[in-house]
């Protein structure tokens, strides 16, 4: 028997016949050899590593949990590595350039950070928990104008009339995404959009919420880009002394554990984290071995609680 069969064999290749790989694996049992990990990687040319990129979302655990299990799972190594600052970027450019990894995640980068166009130069396979603004990177997300006009929908059939949009930043995809959507819903209707700018803290949605009730006091509901922006908005409205929903109704985006816990409970546009993240490593995995490079859409489902 060859030494290039031994050596596909101890690989994982599939190459050879099951007669010859049940010899070798007897042999290698037999034996009690343990293959070497960096000599393996030298003959495969993989690391059995994937670089996490992370810049700033504000779901970072619930997202970074999920994706770990899932590579974990798969047989890979997990390099997390945050991105937000100039140096920080430099230096994740260089490692992943480097070859220490098969493949890159992205998370939450915003539409203007030239790190996802450097990485795409390195060749590697790269997918993103959000859609970026280099052509050709897959990503897995939720149908975001849709769930958002599926949101501004719900609020015209509850009989509100004056619907605001509190907007995340607007250099993310998915928050221009989601204010066409709410736009579009309106625009079928004829009415006017009235809308405040967050980003995608609960912070800015309590702030956004004050502005809103300056400058279209009249208004009757809300459509928040996200569920943080939307636990914001309800304590704006608590201490203005607005009752929800019988003053104005609320709904967020993503439906995270705490849309269920708030007072009352929001109504949110369910496209949940774990999913978008585990859904986003099979899209990687796919092609780190050789996979299509469609992006995945999430179907969107709205959770009505009492704040609608």
């Amino acid at each position: 028997m060859s030494k290039s069969s031994v050596s596909r064999v101890v690989n994982g290749e599939t190459t050879v016949t099951p007669q010859i790989r049940e010899v070798v694996m007897r042999a290698v049992r037999e034996l009690g050899c343990v293959p070497n990990a960096a000599a393996r990687n030298l003959v495969t040319r993989r690391t059995n590593a994937v670089a996490v990129v992370v810049s700033d979302d504000p779901l970072f655990s619930t997202v970074v949990r999920a994706v770990s299990r899932e590579l974990e799972a798969a047989g890979k190594q997990v390099v997390l590595m945050l991105a937000e600052s100039d140096g920080s970027r430099a230096r994740v450019e260089a490692y992943v350039a480097g070859g220490h990894v098969d493949g890159v995640m992205l998370v939450a980068l915003r539409g203007t950070d030239p790190l996802p166009a450097a990485l795409a130069r390195t060749g590697l396979p790269m997918a993103s928990f959000n859609r970026t603004s280099v052509p050709g990177v897959p990503y897995a997300g939720p149908d975001n104008a849709g769930g958002a006009a599926l949101a501004v929908r719900h609020l015209l059939e509850r009989g509100r009339r004056r619907i605001a949009a509190i907007t995340g930043p607007l250099d993310l995809f998915e928050a221009r995404e989601r204010l066409e959507g709410y736009r579009e819903a309106l625009r079928e209707t004829g009415r006017r959009s009235i809308v405040a700018l967050g980003d995608f803290t609960r912070a800015s949605g309590a702030e956004a919420m004050r502005q809103l009730l300056e400058d279209a006091p009249e208004l009757d509901a809300v459509f928040a880009s996200n569920d943080l922006m939307a636990i914001g908005a309800l304590r704006t409205l608590r201490q203005a002394g607005r009752r929800v929903p019988e003053d104005v109704a609320v709904v967020g985006f993503d439906d995270i554990e705490a849309a269920a816990y708030t007072a009352p409970a929001l109504t949110s546009v369910r496209s949940p984290m774990a999913d978008r993240a585990i859904a986003t490593v099979h899209l990687l995995l796919g092609l780190i071995e050789g996979g299509p490079r469609e992006p995945v859409v999430i179907p969107n489902e709205l959770v009505v609680r009492e704040s609608t």
